[in-house]
């Protein structure tokens, strides 16, 4: 076998490591934590699914966008709108049409249902949005993050407005997040490797060089930017379904800015720095909270200021931006040796 295929193979280990890592993770925390560290797992692998969606377009691509969180708002919602009681509804979402306010659905489809919508969504709009490029591009999706929060915030009869949805059934456990994270990573995957992800990377690397090369840049980007929805509306529903509380501020600016600390963390170049990123901020923040809270080191009780946190971890970025602009994984992808895959390599190749 030749150390080309041997690298091939290699790279197949990559998601099976990185589900091996969370799924370590998951045993971990049930084994030695307590409850509240049973929900940050959860929350933690939530995370993922949202930042490996968020980096299949902003990964391959090279283009960061402001609007991913938008998705999610909407997946959110979709889902909220037809697995809530039918009651609760009429009590909340009084303008919802009659099919949508009678609906009852399992968790699974409306979880599908979401990630489609969104989707769908993104297929519309991007078709706009990407035909511009560079910086002009980023703002036109923080203008979408921006148009979808207002448009939230005001359809009073049909999102209840800045007014919370409650009721969502609370079912995510650090399993259930394991099992979408899974299958997030696995597609992830699957389209860095492909034709049109690799196509992608190249105009990523090299547009002109791309273009000339024939590669239909815009093609390629609309259909991440579709697929990265996805997975971001899928992520909104599993965020609702576990806090069962969800409202249009909470799909704004403060996840926008989270989900790209945690690329940028861990390196936006790869989709192992993904997430490994969300593993070690979401780690970074259950610790600094707890410290906020108080710990007791033999006589003494030590604790934070309040606020520490985001002080801590916006210092951090700085720090990593300085030492590692590439990220903690500097655009590596976690994978087993080459030799350990194939055996032996033929090194004339």
């Amino acid at each position: 076998m030749t150390q080309h295929h041997a690298r091939k193979l290699a790279s197949l280990t990559t998601p099976l490591l990185l589900i091996a890592l969370l799924a370590g993770f998951v045993l971990l925390v049930l084994a030695f934590g307590d409850r509240s560290l049973g929900r940050m797992a959860a929350e933690t692998l939530i995370r993922v699914t949202l930042v490996v969606g968020f980096w299949i377009f902003a990964g391959n691509s090279g283009v960061i966008s402001f609007g991913h969180a938008a998705f999610a708002c909407v997946g959110a919602y979709v889902s909220a709108w037809v697995t809530l009681k039918p009651e609760m509804k009429s009590l909340l979402l009084t303008g919802l049409p009659d099919w949508v306010a009678q609906a009852e659905w399992h968790v699974l489809p409306a979880a599908l249902a979401a990630g489609i919508v969104a989707a769908a969504l993104a297929l519309i709009t991007g078709a706009a949005i990407l035909r511009l490029s560079g910086i002009a591009a980023s703002i036109a999706t923080f203008a979408f993050l921006a148009m979808v929060n207002t448009i939230w915030s005001n359809w009073t009869p049909v999102t209840g407005g800045t007014s919370s949805v409650v009721g969502l059934a609370r079912y995510v456990s650090p399993w259930v997040g394991l099992g979408w994270a899974a299958l997030a990573i696995g597609v992830a995957a699957l389209y860095a490797a492909s034709a049109s992800g690799l196509a992608l990377r190249a105009t990523r690397e090299d547009e002109v060089a791309a273009s000339a090369s024939g590669i239909d840049r815009y093609r390629h980007r609309l259909a991440a930017y579709t697929l990265s929805a996805f997975f971001c509306g899928i992520g909104g529903a599993l965020m609702g379904h576990f806090i069962g509380v969800i409202n249009p501020d909470g799909f704004y600016l403060g996840l926008t800015f989270l989900m790209l600390a945690m690329l940028v963390m861990g390196g936006i170049g790869s989709l192992s720095g993904a997430v490994v990123g969300v593993l070690v901020v979401s780690i970074a923040v259950e610790g600094l909270v707890r410290l906020e809270k108080g710990v007791t080191l033999g006589a003494t009780e030590f604790a934070l200021p309040a606020g520490s946190q985001e002080i801590l971890i916006g210092l951090a970025m700085i720090l990593v931006l300085i030492f590692r602009p590439a990220g903690l994984l500097a655009g590596r992808d976690l994978s087993l040796p080459a030799a350990w895959v194939a055996g032996r390599a033929d090194p004339t190749d």
